[in-house]
Order: structure tokens, then C-alpha cells, then sequence
């Protein structure tokens, strides 16, 4: 359970989370692409029948401040792995906000319920060390298409296996349910989250698998370069 929740919470949520357009059409990235599109065909059908229907009823049943309190507490648990890989990249002042992040919402905002640090100005960030081992200089390989967690690359996959073992939920002590059911909230929170951005998807893309490959890409080409990739490269 703990690892199929969160394989399919990152891969929505790096699948759908589109920052700008993108283009189809044949990518030199993706050499394995016959086999990647039958997988990306599997996770579609398993999201349609599977979790798509729970997250649009809990996006339906629950009010707005609800699912916002949902988001703020599982962000300011991340907030620990993000300030750890700020570290891990030589951001010290990312890494003692987002720190200090965890701490403010954690106890004022009560575990981190309401997110009190971001209007004191404790930006969020959003890190992983997918995006350490690209900081660092590692290539991203071709990109892949990962039963249930969804579109990585070759390095990514290496960083979300970190990222798995890492996450602060699996060492949650004792209840052994409790975990599960943070695990499954989550994950359907986080699928809820994306319900609007289908629509743009359906709209916009011709063929939505070159689409999601290519936002991926992009997407995660500006996240290790902190929005500002250089111009020079096709890869990171």
C-alpha cells in the first residue's frame, strides 16, 4: 500500500502539473517509446477506473477549507526532504526556510494545518533529489513511463526511489493504519488536485501522451535549474 500511494501521487503530480505548452510529435528522449505508450495506456485505464472516481468525490463531499488544511499538512511534511535536498544542492538559505517552514507550521500552524510561514515570507520550494543527482550534473537518460507512478527519466526514477525511502510517513511509528490511511489521503488529495488541469489537457492535446512527455520534460529541466535552464543545452 505505502508504495503504490505514493508511486501514484508523484507520478500524477509530475505528469499533470504543466508549467506552459507543449509540443508533439517524436522526442529523441524517449528511444523506448512503443513500450513506454502501452504502460502510459495501463495507467489510464487504472485512473479512470480506480482512483479518479474516489478523488472526484472527495472533491466533491469535502469544502474548500478542508481540502486546503489536507494540502497544507502533507506540504509541511515534505517541507523536511525538500530543505534536505536544498542542502544537498548548496542552497542553505532554500534549506533553513524550508526548514524553518516546518517548524512555524508545525507548531503555530498546527501541524501544519494552516500554512502560517509563507505569508511571513518563507517561500515553499519544491525539491527532490531527482533534482540533486541534476544539480549535481547526472544525466537524465531516456524518459520512461512507469506502471502507476507515471513519466520519469532514467535519473529521476533513481531520485524517486530515494525520495520513497525517505518519505517521513513510511517511519510513522506504530499504527500501522494510521500510516496507510495518510498514505491513501494523500494520494487522493493529490489526484484531486489535478481534476482541473485534465480539461486543459483534453483540450489542447492532439495526442496526450507526446503531450504529457514533453511538459514532463520541460517541467523537470526548469525545476533543476531553478526556472532558468541554459540555452546551450538540450539536456541537463
Amino acid at each position: 500500500m505505502k508504495s503504490i500511494c505514493k508511486l501514484v501521487a508523484t507520478g500524477l503530480l509530475a505528469g499533470l502539473v504543466l508549467s506552459g505548452c507543449a509540443t508533439t510529435g517524436e522526442n529523441p528522449r524517449d528511444p523506448w517509446e512503443s513500450q513506454n505508450r502501452a504502460v502510459f495506456a495501463f495507467n489510464e485505464g487504472v485512473d479512470k477506473y480506480a482512483l479518479k472516481p474516489v478523488a472526484q468525490g472527495y472533491d466533491y463531499v469535502l469544502p474548500t477549507p478542508v481540502k486546503t488544511g489536507v494540502t497544507n499538512f502533507f506540504d509541511n511534511i515534505a517541507d523536511l526532504m525538500i530543505g534536505v535536498n536544498n542542502l544537498i544542492q548548496g542552497k542553505p538559505a532554500d534549506a533553513a526556510s524550508d526548514l524553518g517552514r516546518l517548524l512555524i507550521n508545525s507548531t503555530v500552524g498546527i501541524l501544519g494545518v494552516f500554512d502560517v510561514a509563507t505569508p511571513i515570507g518563507l517561500e515553499k520550494h519544491e525539491e527532490d533529489f531527482g533534482q540533486s543527482l541534476g544539480r549535481w550534473g547526472l544525466e537524465t537518460g531516456p524518459y520512461v513511463v512507469l506502471p502507476i507512478a507515471g513519466p520519469r527519466d532514467v535519473r529521476d526514477t533513481g531520485g524517486f526511489v530515494v525520495d520513497l525511502l525517505t518519505d517521513p510517513l513510511a517511519y510513522y511509528p506504530h499504527q500501522v493504519a494510521v500510516r496507510n490511511s495518510l498514505w491513501g489521503t494523500r494520494l487522493v488529495n493529490t489526484r484531486a488536485q489535478l481534476l482541473p488541469a485534465e480539461k486543459v489537457i483534453e483540450e489542447a492535446a492532439l495526442d496526450k501522451y507526446s503531450y504529457l512527455r514533453d511538459a514532463y520534460l520541460q517541467r523537470r529541466r526548469n525545476l533543476v535549474y531553478d526556472g532558468n535552464p541554459p540555452r546551450p543545452k538540450d539536456d541537463d
